[in-house]
Formats: C-alpha cells, structure tokens, sequence
C-alpha cells in the first residue's frame, strides 16, 4: 500500500468530517447539570467574610430599624396636624440617638426630638426643625402635617426573621452591614474554591530564563493564576511537565490532594504528545473533549480521583476563551455561588465579518464611542490582543455576516467573576 497524504483544505478551521463535534451549549449544559458544590462549610466573623460565599441562608436576629424612630430634626408630637397656624408647648428633655426620652408626651404638647432617636410613648410624627419657630417652652408652626411624617416605622427595612442574605451569594461589604443591623455577628460560608493550574509541553521554559530553539516561555500559567485571583478563588500553582505521561500522572495524583479543580494547559487534543487527554481517557473519567467553538475545540473536560480537570488548549488566547466559557461558570457551581451566566450587552458593531456555520466563535474585543472594534488578526497566536481587548464578542453557531452596525453581543473579561 502506498500512503496518500489527505484532501488538502482550504480553511484550516473546517470542521473535521466524521469528528462528533460537541456543541458550545451542550457543553455548558452538561457542566451545569453535573456539577456540585465540593467546598465545605465554616463560620467566619463578618470582618472576614467579604468575597466569600455564603453556605446557607442568613436570617435578620433583629428588625431594623428595632423601633420607630425619627428621621430628621425637629419635634415630635401625637399627629396629624390640621391646616393652618399651630402652637404647641413643649414638654422637657428630648430624644436623641442612643438617649431615648424616659416619659409619655400627651396629646396636644410636643418634644424635642433629634435624628434617629427612637420616638416616645405619644409621639408618631415629627416636624422639621426648619419649620418651627421656637422661644423654648413653644413652638409654633403652619399644618397640614400628616400622621407619620418624618418618622420610620419599626422593621420598615428588615422584620426579625426575614431572610435577608440567601445561600450561594458571595458577600459584600453592603452584606456585612445589612448582617450588623440585624444582630449578626458570623456568617455561614463555603471554604474558598482551590484552583490548580498546570502548564505541560517540553518547550515551554519560565518567563526569563533561558530559552533556546523551539522553546517558547509559559504564558499560560502566569495569565490563568492571575485570573483565578480576579475571579474570586484560591489560585494553587502547580508548575509545568514535560511531555512525558508518567510525571504527568504523578503530577496529577499529587495535585488531587491538593486542589478542588485543576485547569492544565496543553495536551488537551489527540496528538502523540497530548498527554493530559489520555490520561483521562485512560482513567475512564473523560467526558467531552471536541468543542464546536473558536478558538479552542481542543478542551478536555474529566475528572482525575475525582477532582475536576479542565485539559485547555496550549494557545494562551484558547486557553483564556475556554476559561471563561467554560470554566469560570463551572467554578461558581463548584464553589457554591451556582451557574451564573455573565453579563452582556447587545451593542452595534464597528466591523464586517463572514462567519460559517458549525461553530460558536469569540473575538476579542472593545468599545470604543459606543461600538463594539474586534481586533485585527483573529489568529490565536495573537496574544496581543488579548491585552488589546476589553471583552468579547460572542458569535452564535449558525452562519452570519455582521456588517457595521449590526447588533453582537459583547461579554466584559469584568462580567466572568463568581
């Protein structure tokens, strides 16, 4: 038999015939419904608890306000007030925050009363200081006042036993005080979500070292770890491997001891080098690994001891889209926060593209004088452009051809966070 080299292809993006090419949202959707919460639980004072998530509800202990109290200045009085000129004497002392008037004020008299003082037996209304004329025993005023004014009822904000934080929310420092108001002191949360990642491939070298013929320094390991902080989780590095399967093996199985979820880089197809697919192919653990999408149809998605493994492509443009699509969102549900898709908006483009059928694609993109700029070569070679950008622009599967002006979808790298 004589060897005969393939049908040579113009696009060398093209779908492969027979390969099963898994859809972007199947993918998702598989992580989606596979996927659980795997950190546990602790009880952390409010001061630490920022960023964090939440493990369960978080019920108030206390109404707030607690009472009714005044919103302003003035002086409070058993309303309402009808219309015109009105005098009232005052009775002595006030209400002042903190210093709450001992004594019932009856009907017809009024009393001093400052902000955010609870209000005294008799008192449901309260009027401007700035309204009032005063000589210190009497104050005079014009009505109508209506039954009320000025004042906050009791629990106006929260009641006792209101769920006020659901489980699953990463915490805030609004959060924290809305916990203080109502009495709360530590919150239930999910330890933080541990992230490996793990460079592989023999050409790859550390940035700043030596690197001969055929070496390339390691991008990825850097861009993904610094991700991982912005995201919201604990990143873990765990250095690169060579191409050799044995190191990578016990690389792994050390690392499952260690992390909550690994994302390699590299080895991710079915090339002879592509080692981290065969591993979980040969473990039994491999779930999905041909994406429909662009760039990064290389992924493999598995578990390693049971630890979830994100194979992303070697490509640092690939291997940031695939993050983001991919695992970011798988992140949230691993962590406790739930599948959070980001957030986008729909925003007229500033470019003209062809797009074939078969594949989700994403361009690198930002706004700029309300339109969406893609960057100028879509190789993914082009790391610069992934500096270059703000975002993405999100093309769906089918077949487009988007001229200026036509609405996208664009996805701000602020939008993938848990």
């Amino acid at each position: 038999m004589t060897l005969k080299p393939p049908p040579l292809r113009d696009d060398c993006f093209a779908l492969p015939a027979g390969v099963n090419w898994t859809p972007v949202a199947d993918a998702l959707a598989l992580l989606r419904d596979r996927l659980a919460p795997v950190t546990g639980i602790e009880t952390v004072l409010l001061d630490q608890a920022v960023g964090r998530v939440l493990a369960s509800d978080v019920v108030a202990r206390r109404s707030n306000p607690p009472q009714p109290n005044t919103a302003v200045d003035g002086y409070g009085f058993q309303g309402p007030a009808p219309e015109g000129s009105q005098v009232m004497d005052l009775v002595e002392g006030r209400a002042a925050a903190g210093v709450p008037f001992v004594g019932e004020v009856p009907p017809g008299k009024a009393i001093r009363i400052l902000t955010g003082a609870a209000l005294p037996e008799g008192v449901d209304t309260v009027i401007l200081e700035e309204d009032v004329t005063t000589d210190g025993r009497q104050i005079a005023f014009h009505g109508p006042l209506k039954q009320g004014a000025n004042t906050r009822r009791a629990g106006e904000d929260v009641t006792q036993g209101d769920v006020i934080l659901p489980a699953g929310r990463v915490v805030t420092p609004a959060d924290l005080a809305l916990a203080a108001a109502t009495g709360i002191a530590e919150l239930p949360l999910r330890k933080a979500l541990r992230v490996g990642v793990l460079s592989t491939g023999d050409e790859l070298r550390e940035a700043g070292a030596p690197a001969g013929l055929g070496q390339i320094y390691d991008a990825n390991r850097p861009m993904l770890l610094a991700l991982l902080r912005q995201i919201g989780v604990v990143p873990v590095d765990l250095g690169r491997v060579g191409d050799d399967r044995a190191a990578l093996r016990a690389r792994l199985d050390e690392a499952a001891g260690q992390v909550d979820v690994m994302l390699t880089s590299g080895g991710a197809s079915a090339g002879d080098e592509d080692h981290v697919s065969a591993l979980l192919r040969e473990a039994g653990a491999m779930q999905e690994w041909r994406i429909a999408l662009k760039p990064g149809r290389p992924l493999a998605l598995g578990l390693w001891q049971g630890v979830p493994v994100f194979g992303l492509p070697g490509n640092p443009v690939a291997a940031l889209v695939c993050t983001l699509i991919f695992a970011r969102p798988a992140m949230g549900v691993l962590a406790g926060t739930g599948w959070k898709e980001p957030q986008s908006f729909e925003v007229p483009a500033a470019f003209e593209k062809r797009k074939k059928p078969g594949r989700r694609e994403y361009l690198r993109a930002r706004i700029r004088d309300g339109h969406a700029q893609v960057f100028k070569s879509e190789g993914s070679g082009r790391i610069s452009g992934l500096s270059w950008a703000e975002g993405l622009v999100e093309l769906g599967d089918g077949a487009a051809h988007i001229q200026p002006g036509d609405p996208v979808r664009f996805l701000p790298y602020g939008s993938f966070t848990l």
